[in-house]
């Protein structure tokens, strides 16, 4: 049996990047992934697994990195909910995602993946589900990350079509058993509530979000590096939900029942604004921000009828996916045990 392609992954120990390198692993690639120098020694051993320290900054160890590479993919990001000097996000999402374009060109690279995000694409009125070819309702852009990450998917369109071998794919919100960081905040939300440490439900739970289990995820990445079409955009999700409907779903999978109060928006504005003062003066980091409090006040309901039609994807049911990952979280020991 022939050794799989060499392949070169950003982001590799967060979430999604931890599950896409056990799934490249087990395809028989092999694989390289970046992280900090500081991070080495924590780095998993998933077998065949070459870590090249460096970062998004230091195109040097991104070449490094890319030597002799037939793939790319490119997962990193700043996609934190806060940071102190907001150009944090443009270095590395923008600044960083030159830098592995470039790197890429220098090497070769026959293709790249990149992680863009929906929230590109912008929040969909209500009723509407949007799709890659639906123009964004409104200029205006809520966080720094969704403003960041949308300069960055257009440098990449732009390199694609100047000759640059980039697939983009756009995630919605990720969850299932994987890593318990920020990047996984959907399943620390439904683990929060499990626990009965929700009692809010923001605007009545109205507004509606699409989700996807991020094993679908995984698999989409692998189908846009073999099948996706160079300069194109791929959602990459599940099933779309209002918020109260994703919170029923977990109680049947648990059986469980918890009482929530609706928290009406204008409350939530203010509590928003009162987290980004007091990282603001305090330093103590924020449980959410004003911009990411309107990102879930509005509507983000999506299709991936292209994906499903150009790649192969396949969607995990919501009802599934929820009740593999109340059963992933069941298990873990309560704080403070």
């Amino acid at each position: 049996m022939s050794a799989g392609p060499r392949v070169f992954v950003t982001g590799a120990t967060g979430y999604i990047g931890t599950k896409l390198v056990q799934e490249l692993v087990r395809r028989g690639c092999r694989v390289r992934g970046l992280t900090r120098a500081t991070g080495l020694a924590q780095a998993p051993a998933d077998g065949p697994v070459e870590w090249v320290p460096g970062n998004l900054l230091d195109p040097d160890s991104l070449r490094r990195g890319m030597a002799g590479c037939e793939q790319v993919y490119h997962l990193a990001a700043y996609a934190k909910n806060w940071a102190r000097d907001k150009q944090m996000f443009f270095q590395q999402n923008v600044v960083g995602t030159r830098h592995v374009l470039a790197a890429a060109q220098a090497c070769e690279v026959r293709r790249v993946v990149v992680t863009s995000t929906i929230v590109t694409l912008g929040a969909t009125a209500p009723g509407v589900v949007g799709d890659e070819n639906m123009a964004r309702i409104t200029p205006r852009f809520f966080t720094e990350y969704e403003e960041s990450k949308t300069v960055a998917e257009r440098e990449v369109l732009a390199w694609a079509a100047r000759g640059g071998p980039a697939v983009i794919v756009n995630p919605t919100r990720v969850y299932g058993p994987g890593k318990r960081t920020e990047g996984n905040s959907v399943s620390l939300m439904i683990d929060q509530f499990m626990r009965g440490r929700l009692p809010v439900l923001l605007n009545h739970g109205v507004n509606v979000g699409n989700y996807a289990l991020v094993d679908d995820l995984v698999r989409g990445y692998v189908l846009a590096m073999e099948q996706g079409r160079v300069g194109e955009r791929y959602i990459l999700g599940g099933e779309n939900a209002s918020l109260q409907a994703f919170f029923a779903l977990v109680e049947a999978a648990t059986g469980q029942r918890h009482r929530q109060v609706s928290l009406p928006p204008l409350a939530a504005r203010g509590f928003a604004h009162f987290e980004r003062l007091k990282a603001e003066w305090v330093g103590i980091y924020p449980q959410i921000t004003p911009g990411w409090m309107e990102t879930f006040l509005a509507d983000w309901a999506y299709s991936c009828a292209k994906a499903e039609r150009e790649l192969g994807y396949t969607i995990t049911p919501l009802k599934e996916g929820l009740r593999q990952t109340c059963e992933w979280l069941r298990p873990q020991p309560k704080d403070g045990a």
